[in-house]
């Protein structure tokens, strides 16, 4: 059996996620984003590939959605009211809540205000999100007999999930976009250590580690506070849900510390209703946003009053949020080509700005016009401060839950091909996990896990009791016991039988054949010297020797384990023991070294297949001069 993965969206790039996973026969699209970089067939992800004849029922099990975002949720009133898919829907309640505004507030900007030919209607929409179940954090949802999935809190926006699921033995989790450390209105992503097949994860910033929280807050607060402090306008493209509500809550706490009055504006009547939606759903805040609200509701803003379109060229300062963010078009392209041919005036873009938009172009280095379309050329004057307040983590949040999760195997997704390169070098070399970043449209088959349930004889049982052990290298003598405990036995299946394990004796018994071993015993003296006299007794019943033995063998042998096993020491079926015996069988009298009395003779016996080993070990013992210091 293997996990296929079809990248639809976000492969070796930032937008329209829509990953599609088989697992033992089912079939989940993870995400089903559009990308808003193109205005073209490029917008969505080629669905053909799910299903050619266009039967996206059949085809698919689910639909997760891991929040708002509409690189993520753009396209699934498409995917559901035109292409036409009625099978199951999952996402958290908020997102559930906040994703139709979202919706419709780019449908509005897209449709009535660029005359676009419409990809669907409001009533798409409202159609869509009927067909939606919310589910709430850690609630296994049993999707069928087989398929099962749950939600884990993803911090990033409200709502934000990361999903698992399971089918069988086999286990994955999906990420979408997550950042692991809390910001001022959200926690950190949390999620159970489970045991996974596959993990699939962002990478937006695979290759940067960002400093501290409150540096890049100070930096913020410094341009902005410098920008209206010289009487110039501050633009903060941002879209209504997430960073807005952060940036606000930063804005607003700074505006009361510093009493300053000039003002700060939303453009968007749309982020008055998600301000309505976080007070409601303060729960799946940040804990300290949780401990305020009986006193003061942490979005409920002092400073920050809606925006008129008349006081776009006003005089005096004023910050701006305007949406949507990455200046894609809409309001904030509309504010942006007044305020950028003055010097004094400050665009600030928070986070990432995806390829193709005029918020990545201003990011890549300042250009001094830019090209809107064929008839319209902005001169850029004004001052560019990139900062990055992304709500998605960075490269050691992407490393530290790769780590902690262990999976067998990783695909990255939602990232610049470079980045993923690199690190899914540093995923492969550092954790020593399969690692892969398929572009667009590929796939990527990875093995699952099946296990076999199976009775076990009495003589299995029983020699579990007392496994083999697996042993770390021995260093300087000191022998630890590691973790692995190793019950051998012979996994046997017969047709219309349980699958059966027996002890490996048992199975000569079963079809009638006979143990063969062939062992061969080695008396070997060693020359063993003390700074004090032992008897012979004591040397036997202490087993003196056989420690002073393992010490020096363990600094001769260093690539094996050495088991001390007390009465004797094991290496692989090599085995040395103490002898006592005057008249040993297997002594070779020519071996005697030295001073008799000085000397200490051990047996050693092994089977055929271990002899060059033995000879080995043996040679070493001879020339040892164990010296008690």
């Amino acid at each position: 059996m293997a996990i296929e993965t079809l990248v639809l969206g976000a492969g070796q790039e930032v937008g329209k996620s829509c990953v599609v996973v088989s697992i033992n026969g089912k079939r989940i699209m993870f995400d089903c984003g559009m990308h808003m970089g193109h205005q073209d067939h490029l917008r969505y992800p080629d669905f053909s590939l799910i299903s050619k004849s266009g039967d996206f029922n059949n085809a698919l099990s689910c639909i997760i959605i891991t929040h708002f975002h509409l690189d993520h949720i753009g396209a699934l009133p498409y995917f559901t009211e035109v292409c036409g898919y009625n099978g199951p829907i999952y996402m958290t309640y908020p997102t559930k809540a906040l994703g139709p505004l979202m919706l419709e507030d780019y449908r509005k900007v897209m449709v009535d205000r660029r005359g676009e030919e419409e990809q669907f209607s409001s009533e798409n929409i409202l159609q869509c999100m009927r067909k939606v179940t919310a589910v709430d954090l850690k609630q296994t949802v049993q999707v069928d007999k087989d398929l099962q999935i749950r939600a884990y809190y993803a911090g990033h926006v409200i709502g934000a999930a990361m999903f698992y699921a399971k089918v069988g033995d086999t286990a994955m989790v999906y990420t979408g976009d997550y950042n692991m450390t809390p910001d001022r209105h959200l926690g950190a992503a949390q999620i159970d250590r489970l045991r996974l097949d596959l993990l699939i994860t962002e990478s937006t910033y695979a290759t940067t580690v960002r400093d501290s929280k409150y540096a890049r807050e100070r930096e913020f607060l410094k341009a902005v506070h410098k920008c209206i402090a010289n009487g110039g306008k501050v633009l903060i493209p941002t879209f209504a849900l997430g960073r807005a509500q952060e940036l606000c809550i930063l804005l607003d706490d700074y505006w009361e510390r510093m009493n300053l009055k000039v003002p700060i504006y939303f453009s968007a009547g749309l982020t008055i209703q998600a301000n309505m939606y976080y007070k409601m759903l303060i729960n799946w805040t940040s804990q300290k946003v949780k401990d305020t609200y009986a006193t003061r509701n942490a979005f409920e803003f002092k400073n920050v009053r809606n925006f008129d379109r008349s006081l776009i060229n006003a005089p005096g300062p004023c910050v701006l949020f305007a949406t949507p963010g990455m200046i894609s078009g809409g309001f904030s392209l509309q504010v942006f080509k007044q305020w950028a041919p003055y010097e004094e005036n400050l665009v600030t873009l928070p986070g990432y700005c995806v390829a193709g938009t005029i918020g990545n172009r201003l990011m890549s280095g300042k250009p001094t016009k830019i090209d809107v379309d064929e008839n319209t050329v902005i001169d850029v004057r004004c001052q560019i401060h990139q900062l990055s307040f992304s709500p998605h983590t960075d490269a050691k949040g992407i490393m530290d839950l790769v780590k902690f999760l262990s999976p067998k195997h990783v695909i990255l997704v939602h990232g610049e091909k470079p980045k993923m390169e690199s690190l899914k070098g540093r995923i492969q070399s550092e954790l020593g996990i399969q690692c892969y970043d398929p572009q667009n449209n590929d796939m990527v088959s990875i093995p699952s896990t099946h296990y076999v349930k199976a009775d076990a004889s009495n003589a299995f049982i029983g020699s579990s009791s007392t496994p083999n052990f697996k042993f770390p290298k021995i260093r300087g003598g000191n022998s630890e016991l590691g973790d692995e405990r190793v019950a051998e036995g012979v996994l046997i299946m017969e047709k219309s039988e349980k699958a059966k394990v027996v002890h490996q004796d048992e199975l000569l018994e079963m079809v009638g054949g006979m143990k063969h071993e062939v062992q061969f015993a080695y008396c070997c003296p060693v020359q063993m010297s003390y700074t004090e006299r032992i008897s012979d007794s004591e040397l036997s019943s202490r087993n003196f020797g056989l420690h002073k033995l393992l010490a020096k063998l363990s600094t001769e042998l260093t690539e094996d384990s050495i088991q001390d096993c007390g009465e004797h020491l094991q290496l692989e079926s090599l085995y040395i023991s103490f002898c006592s015996r005057d008249n040993c069988a297997y002594r070779a009298t020519e071996d005697c070294i030295g001073d008799k009395s000085a000397t200490t003779y051990f047996c050693c016996t092994w089977l055929a297949a271990d002899e060059k080993l033995a000879w080995e070990v043996i040679s070493i013992m001879k020339k040892l001069h164990v010296i008690d210091t």
